[in-house]
């Protein structure tokens, strides 16, 4: 196994395993999962256009089960691409 270079920033350290196996690296057979419940994920602001109507559609649905419309968008987008890639 190769040793695991120290990096000066985490871009260098992006970088490195852009191109890099990790295979060479780590003994992925000695591996064991683990949930990181307190991570939070990234989250990157995007603007997206809607009909009006939809909109709206989409906010009353949000209160009818007490939760914020952009709430509900996640949880509709996040169904669908589960089912995406289920397929």
């Amino acid at each position: 196994m190769k040793k695991v270079p120290i990096f000066k920033s985490e871009t260098e350290e992006r970088d490195f395993w852009a191109s890099a196996d990790s295979t060479d690296y780590v003994d992925w057979s000695k591996a064991k999962r683990v949930v990181l419940s307190n991570l939070k994920p990234s989250l990157k602001t995007i603007s997206l256009r809607l009909p009006e109507i939809m909109l709206e559609e989409l906010k009353l649905l949000a209160n009818k089960r007490d939760v914020p419309y952009q709430s509900l968008i996640k949880i509709f987008l996040s169904e669908r691409l589960s089912k995406e890639i289920k397929v």
